[in-house]
């Protein structure tokens, strides 16, 4: 797959340790393919982030595990339970893959495409304004 990268990304992603790196590429990748219009851009100062319309993910390497960061608002679902903390967070949830273990692309690819979704609809925070029944 061919898509613009920002080379900060790659530094921040070629200072980590090979497991995590490999994760950082495979994620980057997923969010990639669920639409081409995807940009990469640094944040936080260092963090890497994708983002379409409003943000799509973060990236964030810690000494245990690469945590995904979703900026969903809670309200894109999870049916095959890929999200490990933030379940409360009314901004983003996260996914820590840790060592050794295998990611869902499938399932994070749908979720990618959600929020992308989301962010083109006005975002989660108008869409959950919009519609009262949807998780708060």
């Amino acid at each position: 797959m061919s898509y613009v990268v920002d080379p900060r990304v790659d530094a921040y992603i070629d200072g980590l340790p090979e497991w995590q790196q490999k994760i950082c590429r495979q994620v980057r990748d997923i969010v990639h393919a669920a639409d081409p219009a995807v940009q990469e851009t640094i944040k936080r100062t260092v963090q890497p982030y994708f983002v379409l319309d409003g943000n799509i993910c973060a990236l964030l390497g810690t000494k245990k595990a690469v945590d995904i960061f979703l900026y969903d608002g809670g309200i894109v679902p999870d049916p095959h339970g890929i999200i490990t903390g933030g379940h409360d967070n009314k901004t983003a949830r996260m996914i820590a893959v840790h060592e050794g273990e295998t990611l869902n692309a499938p399932a994070l690819l749908t979720m990618f495409k959600q929020i992308i979704a989301n962010n083109r609809a006005g975002g989660w925070r108008r869409l959950k304004r919009e519609n009262p029944d949807m998780p708060r």
